[in-house]
Order: C-alpha cells, then structure tokens, then sequence
C-alpha cells in the first residue's frame, strides 16, 4: 500500500516544527502567513479573494473543494492589488474537477494565476484541532513540483515571521486612487446590472470587498470609493450623505494610527456612519474602546449573531482575527450584536448619533444573507 501513496510536493511548516506533507496545486513556491481554518461549505473562490484574507492560509474545513470551478464574477478583491488576498490554501481531498455551467477557469489553474500556493491530502480536522488548542500559527506552506522541499530553511521562515499584529496590511490590498461603483446585484438571467444612486456615499477602503458596494447600490446609493489615507476634509468636501468604514486585513490598531483621526473628525461632524469588520473594530478605537488578537478567530459562513436592537438571531459570514474587547466599550457605545459562539462583541453604535458598526460580513458572499437589513438601516439614517 506505501507504494500507492503519492510523493510528497508540498508542505505545510508551523513555527512550532509541526510539518503537514502532501500534494501541491496552485502555484509554485513558498509563502508565509498565519493558518487559520475557515468552516463555510461553499464560497472558496470569494474567500480566496476576500482583501481581509492577506497574509493568511486558509485551510478548507469542508473536504470536497473546486467541483464549481472560477469564474471573473465571483471575485471579491474591488482592486488588481488585492485579487489573489490569501496566500496559501490547505484542502483535504485534491482539487475537485470543476462541473458547473459558470465555470471558466478549474480551481488549481485560477490559484496558479494568483500566485496562491496550495496543498491537498493533508488531515485537515488534525490541523483544525492544533488550531483550536494553540491558536491560529505562522507558517509557511511550499510548493515544489520536483519534492525538494528544504523544511528547515522553512520552519526558520515561520519562525522569524512578525505576524500579523502590529502589521498595517490594508495599505497593501486598498485602492490607491478614488473611483465609482455602480454594479448591483446579481439577478438571473441578467448576470450583475448597473444602477445610478441618488443619495452619495463615501466608501473610505482598507480592503473592500465588492459585495459590500453591490449592496450599497441596491439601496439606491451612488457610491464612491475612496483609499484610507484620504483626508475627513477631503471627504467632508464630497458632501455625502453617509461615510461606510470597510473590512480589510490586518491589526486594527496598526491601521489605526492614519485612520483613527480621519474617523474622529468624521464623527464629529455628525455623519452617518457605518463599519463593517476592520471598519467596526477602527470606530470601535476611534471612540475610545480597545482591540485584542483572538486565539482562533472567527472563520466561516454559519455563525449565529445575536442583533440586541431586535431580539433575532441571525447566520452571518465571519471572517476577523481581532476583535474588540466589549469590556473596554466607553458609556457613550452600546453593543448591539454578540457571537453566540463565544460571546464576543460583533456590533455597537454611538449614542445619540447615527454611527453603527458590525463585526460580521453583512454582504455574505459566501454566506447567509440575514444581515442584509443592516445596508437598509444605514440607508434609512442618510
């Protein structure tokens, strides 16, 4: 039977010394990240090109990964910065052939194309497990087509890593120049339309995914999109009727440190405002409270969120590595979502002013579309 099992061409190598070998797809070579696991079943193509995933491998808890294939629809990254956001996938099974009428591009080619390196025929549920109890590790995963895999050289790699706290990565996935959005919703047998707003917003992008703006524009907003370093007077000077504060990856506090006064004067200025996950946790720390790097963080498209304002549970897609720390929320917040999971905080809004924020993914894709109201919401307060 050993002789049935294929040589190993990649490797999954932890800080710790752990090593995963397998089979590599994707792209040649190696990279460094932070392993976490993400649980959603469908979605693998979004969340490969999801910005808030950059420096992250990402091991596919469900085994079966590819049998939709890619297509040029189904790309979250709103900028060429930001289309191939994760570096590394893990799968259990290799690459399922692809067998669906939107296919374009088989999933192994797609990842080639992105430079993202991937691994199959690894046990996934043991590496989810290490994660669990160790928390979500640096590592390196390598590809190599001939097997010559140097895994000390690798484990060193891991090992002298920064990590992603401290690391300002919105910088290098955001978009370096403003620019309008007017694509809707996905409607068969149409494929995604363009509609013109009425009302102007101002998309301030540390890493915004394009469902996000499809769902601005389905409430009738003329949305443009404008990169984080941007001014509050400059912003201000648009005169929109609202300011959304976008996901995004890395250490809110290090992103911080230019985006925190831009959010501050906004405040100030009485504008609606909306956060969604980088965003959330960045209003969160413009109004005083604090963020904290989780053990495993929240990764996957079925996770129940409590919405205090309404007393209803929803499904929501997650997808953050810090979160703020709801002990540290000041008077003037009061948290209005909640994990069911672990009791993490996943929304607040301001006293008094119409500025709100959710941890969550309320665009899905991939995911449950339960949190679509909060887009009506923050159109309702414009």
């Amino acid at each position: 039977m050993q002789d049935l099992i294929p040589p190993a061409t990649a490797a999954l190598v932890l800080a710790s010394g752990v090593v995963f070998y397998g089979q590599g797809c994707g792209a040649e070579g190696q990279a460094v990240g932070e392993v976490c696991f993400n649980t959603a079943m469908t979605g693998y193509q979004e969340i490969l090109t999801d910005p808030s995933y950059a420096q992250q491998i990402i091991c596919f808890t469900f085994p079966h990964v590819g049998n939709t294939g890619t297509n040029v629809e189904d790309e979250e990254a709103s900028t060429a910065r930001a289309e191939g956001a994760a570096v590394g996938a893990i799968f259990k099974a290799p690459i399922t052939p692809p067998s669906n009428w939107r296919n374009e591009n088989p999933l192994g080619n797609w990842m080639e194309a992105r430079n993202i390196i991937g691994i199959s025929g690894i046990d996934t549920r043991a590496l989810t497990a290490y994660i669990r109890e160790e928390g979500m590790p640096n590592g390196v995963i390598a590809h190599a087509k001939d097997g010559q895999l140097d895994v000390p050289a690798l484990t060193q790699m891991a090992q002298q890593w920064s990590g992603l706290v401290g690391a300002d990565l919105a910088a290098d996935v955001a978009s370096l120049e403003a620019f309008d959005w007017k694509q809707s919703h996905w409607i068969w047998p149409k494929g995604f339309e363009d509609k013109q707003g009425v009302k102007k917003v101002i998309v301030i992008d540390y890493g915004v995914k394009r469902n996000i703006l499809r769902n601005l524009v389905a409430q009738g907003l003329a949305v443009r999109v404008v990169p984080g370093s941007v001014s509050a007077k400059e912003i201000l000077a648009m005169k929109p009727a609202g300011v959304v504060l976008s996901n995004g990856p890395g250490d809110p506090a290090a992103t911080g440190n230019y985006a925190i006064p831009i959010i501050k004067e906004l405040i100030a200025s009485d504008m609606p405002i909306l956060g969604i996950c980088l965003g959330h946790q960045m209003l969160a720390l413009a109004l005083g409270a604090k963020t904290l790097k989780m053990d495993q963080g929240h990764h996957g498209a079925n996770h129940p969120v409590k919405d205090f304002t309404t007393n209803k549970v929803e499904i929501v897609s997650m997808n953050h590595g810090f979160a703020v720390d709801r002990d540290s929320l000041p008077e003037s917040c009061e948290e209005t979502h909640v994990s069911l999971f672990d009791g993490s905080n996943c929304g607040l809004r301001l006293k008094g002013k119409p500025v709100f924020s959710v941890q969550h993914h309320p665009e899905a894709s991939p995911g449950p579309q339960d949190s679509f109201y909060l887009f009506e919401r923050f159109a309702g307060a414009l």
